[in-house]
């Protein structure tokens, strides 16, 4: 069983050279080799790695973009409550928003926790606004008018998602994770419910015993590679790193496996909050805090992955310590679980990041706004270029999500693998594109219908532009 769905590019490997004839030849045969082709299909594509870009020149740049702050949508005032709540997940069901967190309080004059850790429930219908409703499940002090689902094992880190498998039983249509801890079973639990609210051990087992789980541990049913997918902390000499395993049936679990970052630098990533992402779910997206040991100070940055294990991780944050507001503080700045959109709004992902952890009598839950596709774009100031490996064409559209700033542009050119332009496709065919899009169909004077199936590349001309996305949707009726 394998967690990869593409090989990666495989590296080309030139012989020893015995002359300056030789070596003339092998350039001359090298300058004749086509560049790779991709497959991309019908796909949304991203543009975090080199999958589907060829040549980029210096003045295009990948370009990370930080959300924009929101609004606090939770203030963890509650009794069974306090200043150490943490590892919120946030998932859109149908028309109802629904948020699971820690409850819990440290004592500062005493360096003890005042109460025991439970987990709490949240509902929304917008996203922004929440409600605590009394459930009367667990009892505490005396009552059961309060929010807790869950008391006992598990309630450190729990996390839970709806299961999308498509043969997932009505008293399992949620599933949740966690960890615990009792004597001599240490490790991840897992956890069903028929309404995201009563919940139930699915085995007195933990069911990964392998890694360290004092994090935010997640899963979620992946619906490329049709098996359910975990992510978890652990230990790598002594730096908090995270593993993943798949399961068929998420009680049986594969030997973990460590994430790996080409290029990246050797750091603490406390949590990781991986998913597919929703309009390519070819694709994996995660916002893993940074642990940054000096101060105890954490923040988000973000990465991505097409085969769920080696990620293009990037360095700045994306919520900064310095974004609003206190964040500065051990442990105040961590990015929830959650990437939903907000109802009538096409155009944004929200995200939640956490802030006052330690700092006062609660924590507080601040909702920040994405651009769909707006994690990472190809970003140029001054005019530049990027040419795509050769692909097979499979829509006759070509739809971009885009946004050109005053006095810019962008156009495209189709191109055939050896990089001549089509006649009807060449740049001077594409009207110039300025404003600022989601979704905008790129236009020439010849009709992509007449490519389908040939193999062709594309030309970007980008001139005070951003790139997010591209797509060949399916071939229109």
């Amino acid at each position: 069983m394998t967690l990869e769905l593409f090989t990666r590019r495989a590296v080309l490997k030139s012989a020893a050279v015995g002359s300056l004839a030789s070596l003339v030849g092998r350039v001359a045969f090298a300058q004749k080799i086509k560049p790779a082709t991709v497959e991309i299909e019908n796909r949304l594509e991203l543009f975090f790695d080199s999958y589907l870009i060829d040549s980029m020149d210096e003045s295009i740049r990948r370009k990370i973009h930080e959300p924009t702050p929101g609004e606090v949508v939770l203030v963890t005032d509650a009794p069974w409550e306090g200043n150490t709540c943490a590892y919120y997940t946030i998932l859109r069901d149908g028309e109802t928003y629904r948020m699971y967190y820690r409850g819990s309080h440290y004592d500062t004059k005493t360096k003890m926790a005042a109460h025991r850790e439970v987990t709490c429930y949240a509902e929304s219908e917008d996203g922004i606004h929440w409600k605590k409703p009394n459930l009367g499940i667990i009892e505490w002090n005396g009552s059961n008018a309060n929010n807790i689902i869950l008391d006992g094992i598990g309630t450190h880190c729990f996390v839970a998602f709806q299961d999308a498998n498509p043969a997932c039983r009505g008293n399992a249509k949620y599933k949740g994770i966690s960890r615990g801890r009792p004597a001599g079973k240490k490790g991840l639990y897992v956890y069903r419910s028929p309404d995201g609210i009563h919940w139930e051990l699915i085995k007195d087992e933990p069911v990964i015993t392998d890694g360290a789980f004092d994090s935010q541990n997640l899963a979620f049913w992946d619906p490329v590679t049709r098996q359910y997918v975990e992510y978890h902390r652990t230990f790598i000499n002594g730096v908090r790193a995270i593993q993943t395993s798949v399961s068929d049936d998420f009680v049986h679990w594969t030997k973990p496996v460590h994430l790996r970052y080409p290029g990246a630098p050797n750091q603490h990533l406390y949590t990781n909050a991986i998913r597919p992402y929703p309009r390519a779910p070819h694709i994996r997206i995660g916002f893993p805090t940074r642990f940054l040991p000096e101060h105890s100070q954490v923040e988000p940055i973000f990465m991505a992955s097409r085969d769920g294990v080696v990620f293009d991780r990037f360095n700045d944050p994306v919520v900064p310590r310095t974004a609003p507001k206190d964040r500065m503080g051990n442990r105040s700045n961590y990015m929830a679980n959650g990437l939903v959109t907000m109802p009538g709004n096409d155009r944004e992902y929200a995200v939640y990041a956490t802030e006052a952890y330690y700092e006062g009598p609660n924590t507080r839950l601040r909702r920040f706004t994405y651009r769909v596709d707006g994690f990472i774009s190809l970003h140029a100031e001054d005019r530049g270029e990027m040419t795509t490996k050769p692909f097979k064409l499979a829509g006759d559209r070509c739809v971009v999500n885009y946004a050109v700033q005053a006095g810019g542009s962008m156009r495209v050119e189709v191109q055939d693998v050896t990089g001549t332009a089509l006649p009807g496709f060449e740049l001077a065919a594409c009207p110039a594109m300025n404003g600022d899009e989601i979704s905008e169909r790129v236009r020439w004077k010849g009709n992509l219908l007449d490519l389908i199936g040939k193999t062709v590349r594309l030309r970007f001309q980008l001139e005070n532009a951003d790139l997010y996305s591209l797509q060949f949707p399916p071939r229109s009726s």
